[in-house]
């Protein structure tokens, strides 16, 4: 974070230089750095949020005890989203439904395009078991019907079936569907949608900001020669190539 608005507040001073690249030494950056000062409660809260957004309840619980750092939700619940984001990724899409009502109904009640996926889901799990008939029979009772309400949930059940009409899926154009992929997709979108209901961030702060950082550094790059940050990994600086 200290390397973050340090960059912001370099960027801004070095705009308004000539066009030629400005040399920042190794001394006189972490000597910036330096002087950012970054509460330790802040970072424990930055930590916190992503073990709790990504679901590590065991590490959370761990990291609690050993910071004092308390979590903005009960650390049960994580417990309860997870077992909701393995179901789909196992493909037992009629489990997830099911934990997610005994979480809060009222998530894909006022969620229609969740609910909608998670039923395609299902409609692909089917076809991935070769339950053709049953697929078949799935996709007219539960998917057409909303299909007909919405256009894009239409071309997406369109897009679904098409699956069936291919022996061999690996030449199929919507192959990807049965990817293990398009499980993920789903259970990160159901994971949002109940983090979301329980007023809390659907994506952690962590790794916005490592974006952010990149995007500056990128900005900055334009402007001066200086000590950046190449292997997130490990935050190193690295001194500008001569």
């Amino acid at each position: 974070m200290s390397l973050f608005w340090i960059v912001i507040r370099q960027l801004a001073e070095i705009q308004a230089m000539a066009t030629s690249k400005k040399v920042i030494t190794r001394a006189d950056w972490e000597k910036k750095l330096n002087d950012v000062k970054v509460r330790k409660e802040d970072m424990n809260k930055l930590v916190m949020n992503f073990l709790v957004t990504e679901g590590y309840v065991e590490a959370a619980e761990k990291f609690r005890l050993e910071s004092g750092t308390e979590p903005d939700i009960d650390l049960a619940t994580i417990t309860d989203r997870m077992a909701v984001k393995k179901a789909v990724q196992s493909g037992n899409v009629e489990d997830a439904i099911e934990k997610v009502n005994d979480l809060n109904p009222e998530i894909l009640d006022t969620n229609p395009q969740l609910f909608f996926h998670l039923q395609q889901q299902r409609l692909i799990e089917l076809i991935r078991n070769g339950k053709v008939e049953e697929a078949l029979e799935f996709a007219q009772e539960e998917l057409a019907p909303r299909g007909e309400e919405n256009q894009g949930f239409l071309e997406e059940l369109e897009r679904t079936v098409a699956l069936l009409a291919f022996e061999d899926v690996s030449n199929c154009p919507v192959g990807e569907l049965l990817d293990i992929s398009q499980r993920l997709k789903t259970a990160s979108e159901v994971n949002a949608a109940i983090l979301t209901s329980q007023s809390h961030e659907k994506d952690p702060k962590l790794p916005s900001l490592l974006k952010m950082l990149i995007w500056v550094q990128t900005q900055l790059d334009e402007k001066a020669s200086y000590p950046r940050i190449n292997d997130l990994s490990t935050a190193v600086l690295e001194d500008p190539a001569v």
